[in-house]
């Protein structure tokens, strides 16, 4: 993967024939109206969602070589206590190397697969039949709850949390409804997003960086598709860093470690792209 920080001259070459493309306004804020169009929901989206350069954070792969792996600080977990990894279709390495790792308990949830994931016996990982949603209500036979309530159920309500969250588009109602002291809760958020065109994930992008900064920028080539300018996918893979934690460091070279960032397939050809 291409790695940004290489030299000044060539990182202003790149964001200005970016802007100069795709006619993408390099700051935005969270007074300015949420657009309508789909186009300028991409690119309002696109610009929030850019990673900054933090001075503290090592990027450290968790879980899978490939699809199922997601990006951490990893130098930046030691306050953790428990973890939370949402969607997780039978598998689960991430849940599992990250209780290793921090000797915390994971715990898993999946209403729409209910299959057990392979033990983790170095870890401490529990299952949960259930999926996580903006409230508890239950539908043809499975279960949800918000975040607030699981962290509750399970003595969590007070602890520093890390979470994984892969669930195939309820991510924006969870989040948009979470309440502020649930997301203050959460040191880290490693997250797939899925879908570019709705007003509303602007909305919840803006709240989340009320909170925290987005060190990590990951497109899942599963999902590459032409068309949606300028994501080159309309799936792609997020890292919220709490601002408690994470100090940004203006100016510094942001880079894309090739070493931890690989294809979620890797027989198919990639789609990330050099971003301002």
């Amino acid at each position: 993967m291409t790695n940004l920080g290489r030299a000044g001259t060539l990182s202003a070459i790149l964001v200005a024939a970016a802007a100069a493309v795709i006619g993408l306004r390099l700051t935005t804020t969270v007074d300015d109206p949420i657009p309508s169009d789909p186009r300028q929901v991409r690119e309002t989206l696109f610009q929030l969602l850019q990673p900054v350069a933090l001075a503290n954070c090592e990027l450290e792969r968790f879980g899978e070589e490939n699809d199922g792996g997601y990006i951490l600080c990893g130098n930046l977990l030691g306050d953790v206590q428990s973890a939370y990894s949402y969607g997780i279709s039978g598998y689960d390495g991430w849940g599992c190397e990250v209780s290793t790792q921090l000797k915390v308990r994971t715990h898993q949830y999946d209403c729409f697969d209910p299959r057990l994931p392979k033990p983790c016996p170095s870890g401490d990982t529990e299952f949960h039949p259930e999926c996580v949603a903006a409230k508890s209500f239950s539908e043809f036979g499975r279960l949800f709850d918000s975040m607030e309530g699981q962290f509750g159920k399970n003595g969590d309500a007070r602890k520093r949390l890390v979470v994984k969250m892969d669930i195939e588009g309820a991510e924006w109602e969870s989040l948009q409804h979470a309440s502020e002291a649930t997301l203050s809760r959460i040191d880290q958020l490693a997250i797939e997003m899925h879908y570019v065109d709705k007003p509303q994930f602007v909305e919840v992008v803006r709240r989340l960086k009320r909170w925290f900064y987005v060190a990590h920028l990951h497109f899942n080539n599963y999902s590459c598709r032409p068309g949606l300018d300028p994501f080159p996918a309309w799936a792609y893979e997020v890292l919220f860093v709490n601002k408690r934690l994470a100090t940004l460091a203006p100016g510094l070279p942001l880079r894309r470690p090739a070493a931890v960032d690989a294809p979620n397939n890797p027989k198919a050809a990639d789609c990330q792209t050099a971003t301002p």
